[in-house]
């Protein structure tokens, strides 16, 4: 059987708040149409504060193109976990972990389990802190809870607030479990000059063409480009 390819992205959407200032969801979901993803990892879905209520229509997004939100059991009018949200399309849902992450700053992961055509994957969408001490916390809090569910092929990928790579970055403790292609400039949308946004993956799944999404409306819809990869799935993916 040969693997499954599949089109993934990921994107910080800054509470669809564009370039010009202006919140505009409506231009949001159009991008993420543009995407044409098979799975899709948001940061920034909800709002920060207060009830940290959820800002899209997800009506709207799964009639116009097919994604389907997948929703932590968690309290509140939140769509995600501290903003971050995964889409999926044609995928079985099996379980939903919200993961909070140490730091200064209120973060967390979302680990969804999923079942493709049969075959199962895990995806991971994060948003990391601003400072390098919280991140190096976050990459071992979350190497550290993956240790403890069962193995499963998987995808890590959001906005992990950091640009550089190599042994002595913050993040360098994920290459444990991870492989990644060189990272891309997706930050700012306008000029673009820092990777910010990563996409990692077990080393039972090749990932490759990284790119960002650099149209102008991607441009004027958030302060990030979208990142777009191919991720293959091979049939004897183990559980």
């Amino acid at each position: 059987m040969p693997d499954l390819l599949l089109r993934i992205a990921s994107w910080n959407i800054h509470k669809g708040v564009g370039a010009d200032r202006r919140r505009d969801l409506l231009r949001t979901a159009e991008v993420m149409q543009d995407l044409h993803p098979d799975i899709l990892a948001l940061q920034e879905a909800d709002r920060r504060f207060g009830d940290r209520a959820g800002l899209l229509d997800l009506d709207h997004i799964r009639h116009a193109s097919g994604l389907h939100a997948v929703l932590p059991d968690t309290p509140g009018p939140s769509h995600g976990w501290h903003g971050n949200l995964i889409f999926v399309r044609d995928a079985v849902v099996e379980t939903v972990l919200p993961l909070p992450l140490p730091g200064l700053e209120p973060r967390g992961a979302l680990v969804a389990d999923l079942a493709l055509h049969g075959r199962p994957l895990r995806v991971v969408g994060i948003h990391m802190g601003l400072l390098a001490t919280s991140r190096r916390a976050q990459a071992h809090a979350l190497l550290d809870r993956l240790s403890r569910l069962p193995p499963r092929p998987t995808l890590l990928m959001g906005d992990m607030n950091e640009w550089r790579t190599g042994p002595n970055a913050p993040i360098a403790a994920l290459d444990r479990l991870f492989h990644a292609p060189p990272p891309v400039r997706s930050f700012p949308a306008r000029l673009p000059v820092l990777p910010l946004d990563r996409m990692m993956a077990t080393r039972d799944l090749t990932l490759t063409d990284l790119a960002v999404h650099d149209t102008p409306l991607a441009r004027r819809a958030s302060d990030h480009l979208p990142l777009t990869a191919r991720l293959a799935l091979p049939a004897g993916a183990a559980r």
